[in-house]
């Protein structure tokens, strides 16, 4: 068997959550009475493949952040805590500058239902391709549309899938793919999988996360993750 690699978590908690509407960011909001981040967190400290974790957090919040969630509830494994950008691929690449080789797991703090299994379905495929990304097959038809929301494509639902958090790579890979894109002029990438998948002979693999791995974006999002977490506990 091969040796283990070095495993990173840069786990992303610097969005401001407009579409929630409220003041407090998202990440930072109560669920089952623990901050949403605080759930992400705690997976990948436990986690025995993960080795570090570095939190990416808006800039002024590394105190708050540091006090009330990684001191309050004993989170081990942060190695640093840095400020965020102007947008989500600066706040990733300001998270890979301390990355050591090995893998890296990207993860989206908003999403808390990442678990132990994701994780290790994660490195197994990571181990293989270099460059994977947790989603689950659509379960919805998907229309593409245009400019005018008239129907262009209606793409085979067999195909589609629904791309989640944690994105792993190899971290020499996604660090000179970040680096490549960070010398564009013009930047339009929604995901780390899209910086990857610019990089010659780069296979980017889907591995199944998990259906109940959502994103907190808006207060349904939140009442659907009180659902998820009374049921879990």
């Amino acid at each position: 068997m091969d040796k283990k690699k070095y495993c990173t978590a840069i786990v992303l908690a610097a969005g401001s959550g407009k579409r929630m509407g409220t003041k407090v960011h998202k990440q930072y909001l109560l669920m089952g009475g623990k901050p949403v981040l605080y759930y992400s967190l705690c997976a990948f400290d436990k986690s025995r493949l993960i080795d570090e974790i570095i939190l990416v957090c808006g800039a002024g919040e590394e105190e708050y952040c540091r006090k009330e969630i990684i001191e309050k509830y004993g989170i081990s494994k942060i190695r640093k805590i840095i400020p965020g950008g102007a947008e989500r691929y600066h706040s990733v690449w300001n998270g890979l500058q301390e990355t050591m080789d090995g893998y890296v797991y990207i993860h989206d703090g908003a999403r808390p239902f990442v678990d132990d299994e994701i994780i290790k379905r994660a490195y197994e495929c990571v181990s293989e391709y270099r460059a994977c990304v947790a989603g689950m097959p659509s379960k919805d038809t998907v229309k593409i549309a245009g400019p005018d929301n008239v129907v262009t494509e209606t793409p085979d639902r067999s195909s589609v899938w629904i791309v989640q958090t944690p994105q792993v790579f190899d971290t020499g890979l996604i660090k000179k793919a970040y680096s490549m894109l960070m010398d564009q002029n013009e930047i339009s990438v929604t995901d780390d999988a899209m910086v990857a998948e610019q990089m010659p002979g780069c296979t980017v693999k889907l591995f199944y996360g998990s259906y109940e791995n959502i994103k907190i974006t808006t207060p349904e999002d939140l009442e659907i993750a009180e659902v998820f977490l009374k049921r879990k506990s």
